[in-house]
């Protein structure tokens, strides 16, 4: 009796084996660009249009929510202001904001500040909290109804800020 028991047992194991890897391994989800970055913004309380359109790649750990976003090189956008991105954002992906943010300055009088988080606390009220550090900043949401176009900055599309190659200054406050 108890070797049937046994045998039942590890028969029952073995076949859900499978399902427990699989299980495993969905946490930790890869994407490519043909799966919309901006898509997952807006499934998670965010507007579609914080990145920019030329996002390579992303992975999203779902159970922890570190999110890794990929593009081609760094790049600057224009919202309010100017917006730089490096080629790799990071950031902890929760219902309304990307905490431990990384990757993502804006220039603020003329100096380059790490926005370090960026919360949606009440959808109703349209304004999106971006926190640089210093101070924190209330921008309209419909700023960032649509991913904005991101420049290198050598092509002098109109952007204001450094061009060819020159570097902006990054504070680490």
């Amino acid at each position: 009796m108890a070797n049937s028991l046994l045998l039942g047992f590890l028969g029952l194991a073995a076949l859900l084996l499978p399902f427990g890897a699989v299980a495993a391994a969905s946490s930790f989800t890869s994407f490519s660009a043909a799966s919309s970055i901006h898509d997952l913004l807006r499934a998670y309380g965010l507007p579609g249009g914080l990145l920019p359109r030329e996002v390579d790649s992303y992975t999203l750990d779902r159970p922890s929510g570190q999110l890794e976003v990929r593009l081609g090189r760094p790049c600057y956008a224009r919202f309010d202001g100017m917006v730089l991105f490096d080629s790799v954002v990071r950031a902890n992906l929760t219902y309304g904001g990307l905490r431990a943010l990384v990757g993502v300055s804006q220039e603020e009088l003329f100096l380059w500040l790490p926005v370090r988080e960026i919360l949606v606390s009440d959808p109703s009220s349209g304004v999106i909290l971006f926190d640089i550090g210093l101070a924190h900043k209330q921008l309209s949401l419909s700023l960032f109804e649509s991913p904005p176009d991101c420049s290198t900055g050598e092509e002098g599309e109109g952007l204001s800020g450094p061009r060819g190659g020159d570097q902006p200054l990054k504070m680490g406050f």
